[in-house]
């Protein structure tokens, strides 16, 4: 009942998208920011492409798409249908990231040895492989629930900086919590990895939400779901831990788009009036 509500709100936002002035409705919606996911309407049978490469679109006319950390401030979203068509330029705001310069850090500390990168490397991949499993489900119409309760330790973007050379981003939202704190899923969804003890990320979960949409949760100490399970928001699907490489019990959490990175800090804004 709560996800068909969540949809009914969404398609509520986007009624009266229409506008005689056009010969095809269109609105977006979402933060135009790097990072951002963003959704957009227009009406059934249309196609769209975004910066000259098509996107899917559901039977309803809802297109899914998002920008990367480092994405092009200029981007163009093309609608057709028949012979008709609209353009619609998408100029983002460009995002300041935290960075963190740390010098004299023994290198044994901060570069894992030739067998764990071996390891984590395949890891990686069986990941990478998890996010290409994709459906037409629309879990990502439905108002986004937080996935467990605690302080934001971390944001999406930041970067350190070990003795002048720059690790990878980081790409998700902590949450700090005790170890035990449930985790839950804050959209439905198809639980495609259920992995309990990975090189970096230690017990993580992928859930797949449809039309490329993924979220991911990093360093669990326990999990309640296997692959293939189908999810319902709210339901849970793990509870906090300090597993993998982490320094202390927390929630990394994050949102895919096909193979880009999102922030979902910024989820909320995709079903605000």
């Amino acid at each position: 009942m709560r996800n068909i509500v969540g949809i009914i709100i969404l398609l509520f936002c986007f009624a009266g998208v229409a506008n005689a002035d056009e010969p095809l409705p269109l609105e977006i919606r979402g933060s135009l920011t790097q990072g951002a996911l963003i959704l957009a309407k227009s009406e059934p049978g249309v196609s769209a492409t975004l910066n000259g490469e098509s996107l899917q679109v559901t039977e309803q006319g809802y297109i899914v798409f998002g920008f990367a950390r480092k994405a092009p401030l200029e981007n163009t979203l093309v609608i057709t249908k028949g012979e008709e068509k609209v353009t619609k330029e998408l100029t983002l705001e460009p995002r300041e990231y935290k960075i963190d310069r740390v010098d004299g850090v023994p290198q044994k500390t901060v570069t894992p040895d030739p067998e764990q990168v071996k390891r984590a490397r395949a890891e990686a991949e069986k990941v990478w492989l998890a996010r290409q499993k994709e459906t037409t489900r629309t879990d990502f119409l439905t108002s986004v629930a937080k996935p467990a309760e605690g302080r934001i330790s971390g944001v999406y973007g930041s970067q350190r900086i070990f003795n002048g050379e720059p690790r990878n981003p980081h790409y998700g939202e902590d949450i700090a919590g005790p170890t035990g704190t449930p985790v839950k899923a804050p959209w439905p969804g198809n639980v495609v990895l259920a992995e309990p003890d990975l090189f970096y990320s230690g017990g993580t979960i992928i859930i797949e939400h449809g039309y490329k949409v993924t979220t991911t949760y990093l360093h669990l100490s326990e999990l309640h779901v296997e692959v293939g399970d189908k999810v319902e928001q709210g339901d849970s699907i793990g509870a906090i831990g300090a597993t993998g490489r982490a320094t202390g019990p927390h929630l990394d959490w994050r949102v895919n788009w096909g193979n880009e990175r999102l922030d979902p800090a910024l989820l909320p804004q995709l079903y605000q009036d």
